[in-house]
């Protein structure tokens, strides 16, 4: 008797079986399919020439409560790249502008300087912990988990970014990543909020930075507040005729 009830069932758990393995395959095509189209993104980001382009960045920083505001020009084909057209509201001293000529050429000379000038999108983005959030018509938005070296061995498991993918035009339009537990970066530091975000736009092809910013706060040596926000606003982007250029760093 109990045989023939387990032959009478067979064909329905063949089906929920075969069901299944229908889902889970269907799963995995989804999951390739947002795992390549993000990889894309993230490549045509990269493959952006930065030196064909010139711009001006806004720069905002507040460590606390030390406020700094600074207007930039960058111009890839000129004799000295970087030009300093404000600082804090005032046209720069010859002081000021010696300084900052300073930085940015020892800036172009630190042994990071490659990394720094093409911001590693494929460094902060796990491609391999995917999930996918919510979609529409034009948009994906997509979880992922984060991890930046430069953050320490502590950071990891504690960061979590999300991205917004657009469908049309196939490039990532906004990045941010959180954290979401104390960490510390180094000796006596201890992190208790972060936050970046990255915004982006899609320029003739070209996915250049539209605007970032970074928000953290903290302790250093247990008595030492940590509060520092900083955004940089990235304005007047002018397509340049192709030209060797020299290197440069943000």
């Amino acid at each position: 008797m109990k045989k023939c009830y387990l032959l009478l069932f067979l064909p329905f758990i063949y089906l929920i079986m075969f069901n299944q393995a229908i889902a889970s395959d269907n799963e995995a095509t989804q999951y390739n399919k947002l795992k390549n189209s993000i990889d894309a993104a993230i490549t045509k980001f990269e493959q952006t020439n930065s030196q064909r382009w010139s711009f001006t960045v806004s720069r905002f920083e507040n460590e606390e409560g030390d406020i700094t505001r600074s207007v930039e020009h960058y111009n890839p084909h000129a004799a000295t790249p970087w030009q300093l057209i404000k600082t804090n509201g005032q046209s720069p001293t010859s002081a000021q502008i010696k300084r900052f000529t300073d930085k940015k050429s020892k800036q172009n000379n630190a042994p990071d300087k490659k990394e720094r000038i093409s911001m590693p999108l494929r460094k902060f983005v796990d491609l391999e912990s995917l999930t996918l959030i919510s979609e529409d018509e034009s948009t994906m938005v997509v979880d992922y988990n984060v991890h930046i070296k430069k953050l320490g061995d502590d950071a990891i498991g504690k960061l979590r970014g999300t991205l917004v993918y657009n469908k049309s035009l196939h490039f990532i339009e906004t990045l941010s990543i959180v954290n979401t537990a104390d960490f510390s970066p180094m000796l006596s530091a201890n992190i208790t909020d972060l936050a970046l975000s990255f915004n982006f736009i899609n320029n003739a092809g070209s996915i250049l930075l539209k605007q970032n910013k970074m928000n953290m706060k903290g302790t250093f040596a247990y008595f030492t507040q940590i509060n520092e926000t900083s955004t940089d606003h990235y304005t007047d982007y002018q397509l340049l005729p192709t030209q060797h250029a020299p290197d440069i760093s943000h």
